[in-house]
This record gives C-alpha cells, sequence and structure tokens, in this order.
C-alpha cells in the first residue's frame, strides 16, 4: 500500500530517480529554462521552489543544504546570489510550467519549466 508515499515514481528506480532529479534541477539552474516531460516538470517544480527558497535563506546552513542536492558549485553560487536576489520579494512560485508539443517517437507531452523571474534570453 502507498499510505502517505508522496511523490511519482516515473518508471524508474529510486536511486536512478533522484540521480535525474538532481541532474535536472542542476540544468534548470543554469539555463533557467529546460523542455522535459509534463510528469518530470511537475516533480521538478516542488524541489526547485524549495531550493530557491534555500537560496533566500541565505545562511552557511542552507548553503550546505543545497550543496548536498546539487554539488556543482557553480550553480549553487548562482542560486544564492543571482536568482536568490531576484525572487527576494516573491512569497512563492518561482518556476512556471508551459505546455509544448508531444514529442515524437512516443507521443509523450513535453513541456518548458523554467524560473519566473529569469534573465531575458540572449538571441
Amino acid at each position: 500500500m502507498r499510505h502517505l508515499k508522496q511523490g511519482r515514481k516515473l518508471n524508474r528506480r529510486p536511486d536512478i530517480r533522484n540521480a535525474m532529479m538532481r541532474n535536472m534541477l542542476t540544468s534548470l539552474f543554469r539555463y533557467e529554462r529546460i523542455e522535459v516531460t509534463v510528469p518530470r516538470a511537475k516533480e521538478l517544480r516542488i524541489l526547485a521552489d524549495k531550493m530557491v527558497t534555500l537560496g533566500k535563506d541565505g545562511t552557511l546552513h542552507a548553503r550546505r543544504q543545497a550543496l548536498t542536492v546539487m554539488p556543482d558549485k557553480e550553480v549553487t553560487h548562482k542560486l544564492f546570489s543571482d536568482i536568490a536576489e531576484r525572487n527576494k520579494e516573491r512569497k512563492g512560485g518561482y518556476t512556471r510550467i508551459i505546455k509544448t508539443r508531444n514529442r515524437y517517437g512516443d507521443c509523450a507531452p513535453m513541456a518548458f519549466i523554467e524560473l519566473v523571474e529569469r534573465e531575458a534570453a540572449a538571441v
């Protein structure tokens, strides 16, 4: 029985699923916009909002907690300096999911997940 079990399994073992979410989270904060399937985007939104909240806290303990999830120091520094400053006044809802298309091959619904307060994209 799945009593009090939250989150999607995404057809992955727990260790592979956690690694996938960590990699997607790092990519989201590095590029500030990525394209993934809709269920993955919905799961990633939960983690990303928690990480931005840690970034807004800005303490050494919060930085160490963020480094356990995202071991890339460059991305963690960007989270605590740039992204946290941009979302300083926002109380929640740091990410946006925009449904785009169905993927060729398996017809999976795709979506962009992006930070709401993101830098203007250089074209």
